[in-house]
């Protein structure tokens, strides 16, 4: 192998070791940044847990939207919580205003999240963040 030729050899290689340190770097961003969204989706998940009269409730739109057409036309009722327990709510509108403040407090806070996430584009900020 003449010198030239072992040069040409160093130059690609070098070549193929830039490549795969990028597509590394780009796999290890995506991967990294997953975790962090799931991490942010579960952290949501959890704020939006609220415990009254010994039920507990997971707020979701769905439950929102039962909670206010119930208060539309009745002040206390009796509703099953997520683990299907029987559980009387004496003021519905108290209990419609709780949910929705914790349920806009939550999807702030992951909007936040999520905004920052879009604007990191290296492993190290992800990380960092």
């Amino acid at each position: 192998m003449s010198k030239k030729d072992a040069e040409t050899v160093v130059v690609v290689e070098d070549v193929v070791d830039e490549r795969l340190a990028q597509a590394l770097e780009a796999s290890n961003y995506r991967l990294t940044l997953n975790v962090q969204r799931e991490n942010s989706k579960l952290k949501l998940k959890n704020h939006l847990i609220f415990s009254q009269n010994g039920g507990i409730f997971h707020i979701s739109q769905d439950f929102i939207s039962f909670i206010f057409a119930l208060s539309q036309s009745k002040s206390s009722a009796i509703i099953l919580d997520s683990n299907e327990n029987p559980i009387k709510i004496e003021d519905l509108e108290s209990f419609y205003e709780s949910i929705l403040s914790i349920y806009y407090e939550g999807m702030n806070d992951y909007l936040a999240e999520f905004e920052k996430f879009k604007k990191l584009r290296t492993t190290t900020k992800v990380v960092e963040w």
